[in-house]
C-alpha cells in the first residue's frame, strides 16, 4: 500500500553563483601577487583564482585561462584585475566574450561589471577592448622605435641569450638531478618557465642529434 502522507523528496538546492578569478603575468620576475590581492579584493575565494604565469599576451596557450573559462556556469561572473590579463586583441576579446555569454556567465574587469549578451554591455566591452589593443600597439610601437635609435647609437647589438653558458650548464645539472620543478628553477634564474622549457628542449635536441 502506497503511504499518501509520506513526504515527497525535496527539489535539489537550486546552484549559486560563483566569483571566477583569473591573473596572467608575462614573466615570473612579475609580482602576481598583486592581482591576486585584487581578486581577493573583489571577493574571488582563493581556490577559484586561476592563473598563467610566464605567458605573454600574444601568447596562443593559456592553459589557467582554459581552466577558468572551463569552471564558468550560468550566473557566474569572471573577474579579471585588466583586460590586457584576459585578452590579447579585439577579435580575442569578442571571442571569449562569446565564450563566456555561452554559458550564461558576465565578465567583471576590475570594479566594473559588463554583460557581453546585453547590446550595451557588448558595446561597452568592445570599445574597451578598442583602447587596450590600441595601448598595447603603441607600446609596441615606442619599443621598436627605442630600439631602431639605440641601434643607431651603438648601444644594441641584438638579443642577448637570458642565460649565460655558466647558467646554463648548472640549470642542466639542476634539472638532471631532478630536485627541482621547472618553477623553482624558473624563480633560482630569474627567468621566465617559458625560458627554463626552451632551454631544456634546446639540450634534449642536442642530445638526440
Amino acid at each position: 500500500m502506497i503511504d499518501t502522507d509520506a513526504a515527497a523528496p525535496s527539489a535539489p538546492a537550486a546552484r549559486s553563483s560563483a566569483l571566477i578569478g583569473y591573473a596572467r603575468c608575462s614573466t615570473v620576475a612579475q609580482d602576481i601577487e598583486i592581482q591576486r590581492a585584487a581578486l581577493a579584493g573583489y571577493g574571488v575565494p582563493e581556490h577559484r583564482i586561476y592563473v598563467d604565469e610566464g605567458f605573454t599576451g600574444t601568447t596562443t596557450a593559456r592553459p589557467g585561462l582554459d581552466q577558468a573559462l572551463a569552471a564558468l556556469h550560468a550566473g557566474d561572473i569572471l573577474i579579471v584585475p585588466k583586460l590586457d590579463r584576459f585578452a590579447r586583441s579585439v577579435p580575442d576579446a569578442r571571442s571569449l566574450a562569446d565564450i563566456i555569454t555561452g554559458r550564461g556567465a558576465r565578465l567583471r574587469i576590475g570594479p566594473t561589471l559588463y554583460d557581453p549578451g546585453d547590446p550595451f554591455g557588448k558595446m561597452f566591452f568592445n570599445i574597451l577592448a578598442s583602447f587596450a589593443e590600441f595601448e598595447v600597439d603603441l607600446i609596441r610601437l615606442r619599443t621598436i622605435e627605442g630600439m631602431a635609435r639605440a641601434r643607431q647609437r651603438g648601444k644594441l647589438k641584438g638579443k642577448q641569450p637570458k642565460l649565460n653558458p655558466q647558467q646554463r650548464a648548472h640549470l642542466l645539472q639542476l634539472d638532471g638531478e631532478g630536485k627541482k620543478t621547472p618553477t623553482e628553477l624558473a624563480e633560482l634564474f630569474g627567468v621566465s618557465r617559458a625560458t627554463i622549457y626552451r632551454e631544456l628542449k634546446r639540450a634534449q635536441e642536442g642530445t638526440a642529434a
